[in-house]
């Protein structure tokens, strides 16, 4: 049973491509979603980082934010993850019943915003290597990664852990 969401609840917010691996995804028939350009690095690489942020902090819930969820739909997207992150996973920026020509013209600041104001959350974060459209007054509330490092870099772990602290 889906938990429900709840005005107070702690949410973060997660984009894939950028925080949890290297930006450069692509999807093609031959072989399916894969990194380009990075030969050392994986998907979702730095996944089990994220377990180690969110270890201390057990009430704290994920949204997706990515566009894995629209390219592969929601429950492929979630069992990507590792089961400690599953199981905090309890719903998406995206849903099937939006227009996917609107919804492309969004920010990734106004997908997340759209999603905050819709269910009055209060208590949230957001991890995503893109900050186009992030205002100052909200970007308190998310934990900027760089494309090519995301999580692996110690700076952005430390954001992270000193964001989610103060959640």
């Amino acid at each position: 049973m889906k938990p429900k969401l709840t005005a107070d609840a702690q949410i973060l917010y997660v984009d894939f491509d950028g925080p949890l691996h290297p930006a450069a995804v692509y999807r093609t028939a031959k072989r399916g979603i894969h990194l380009r350009g990075y030969p050392e690095h994986s998907l979702f690489q730095s996944a089990g980082v994220l377990v180690e942020l969110l270890a201390p902090h057990p009430d704290v819930k994920i949204i997706l934010s990515t566009s894995w969820v629209r390219a592969v739909g929601f429950s492929e997207s979630k069992k990507r993850l590792p089961p400690e992150l599953q199981q905090r996973v309890i719903g998406a920026t995206w849903h099937s019943e939006m227009r996917q020509d609107e919804w492309d013209q969004l920010s990734r600041f106004s997908q997340i915003i759209g999603h905050v104001s819709r269910h009055r959350l209060t208590r949230w974060l957001a991890i995503d290597d893109d900050t186009h459209g992030w205002p100052d007054i909200s970007y308190d509330r998310l934990v900027a990664c760089n494309e090519h490092r995301g999580l692996s870099d110690p700076a952005t772990q430390e954001d992270l852990r000193r964001k989610l602290e103060g959640l």
